[in-house]
């Protein structure tokens, strides 16, 4: 292990601006996500009224995965990685599942918008708090169940194991189109007929909310979605050096950013939760000493360097 630690190389030669341009994209991505999907967990486990709706426990559930695909990039982006058959210092796909788990997630979610606005009663009855966990913990075992099975059978199987999965995974792209639609429709027309009330704004902020993450991430995703269909089903589709400079995988990555960035823009709850739990705490230390340490510098006279040492050891 510590040899592999030695002799694994970067992902760019650094020859030319690009490479310089690459490596640095990747160190601002991996951090950006990191921790902006971590101050959506924080945000919604510091906050007992968000844990309680079903809606921010999917939430919960995509911003973990978010962040773990924000720190893997430290990995995936900076090493010269190659997923796939044949691979080069692979993580075996444990680390690129992470996104898996946002779209078994994101289906979920789907249907539980769906089942909260069209069939309310149903919903009250059926879907506790206790079910919606359990469908987040099936994400994450249905998904890398699949992947272990995958990386213990051997060659052979495991392609054909990884072609059923991607035929799965075509099967839940259509169904998550067509949920997406359906659920445009009750926004834009049945909910139009209910009386206002707290409620139906909540509906309604939620579903617009689910319809934007869930498009966004279709977009950013099936990209890479079509070229490996594309290398299943005959010879041609792009391939690329490695995962750093794999165009369709940073497509795809992306969604660690925007996800947890379009939670935040399309709910105001959770923005506040996330600015109250997490980001007022970390800004206003920083706030008075940038402020006290600026108005010591403004002093003239001797001992300015032992004031600023003096005040940053008071605060």
């Amino acid at each position: 292990m510590s040899s592999l630690n030695y002799t694994i190389s970067f992902s760019v030669d650094f020859t030319s601006l690009g490479d310089f341009f690459l490596f640095t994209y990747h160190i601002m991505f991996a951090t950006c996500a990191a921790l902006l999907a971590g101050s959506v967990v924080l945000g919604i486990l510091c906050t007992r009224a968000l844990r309680h709706q079903n809606r921010f426990i999917f939430m919960l559930n995509t911003s973990i995965s978010d962040t773990l695909t924000g720190i893997s990039v430290y990995y995936l982006g900076l090493f010269d990685v190659q997923e796939g058959y044949p691979s080069r210092n692979s993580t075996f796909y444990i680390l690129p599942s992470f996104l898996g788990v946002n779209v078994m997630t994101f289906l979920f979610a789907q249907f539980d918008r769906y089942l909260a606005v069209g069939h309310p009663f149903f919903y009250k009855r059926f879907i506790t708090r206790g079910f919606v966990i359990s469908c987040c913990v099936f994400s994450w075992v249905y998904t890398y169940l699949i992947l272990t099975i995958q990386n213990v059978l051997p060659v052979a199987q495991a392609v054909k194991l990884s072609a059923f999965g991607v035929m799965m995974l075509q099967i839940i792209v259509v169904i998550k189109v067509l949920m997406t639609i359906k659920l445009y429709i009750i926004a834009k027309h049945q909910l139009r007929r209910e009386a206002p009330s707290p409620d139906r704004d909540s509906k309604k902020e939620s579903l617009r909310l689910i319809v934007f993450v869930v498009i966004c991430f279709l977009s950013l995703w099936c990209p890479s979605f079509v070229n490996i269909m594309v290398k299943y089903l005959s010879n041609g589709g792009l391939r690329f050096k490695n995962e750093a400079t794999n165009v369709f995988a940073i497509m795809a990555r992306f969604n660690a950013l925007s996800t947890p960035a379009l939670y935040i823009w399309g709910s105001p709850a959770l923005r506040t939760a996330v600015w109250i739990t997490v980001w007022n705490r970390v800004c206003t230390p920083c706030h008075i000493i940038t402020t006290r340490l600026f108005s010591m510098n403004m002093k003239p006279g001797k001992g300015r360097v032992l004031s600023i040492s003096q005040d940053m050891r008071d605060t």
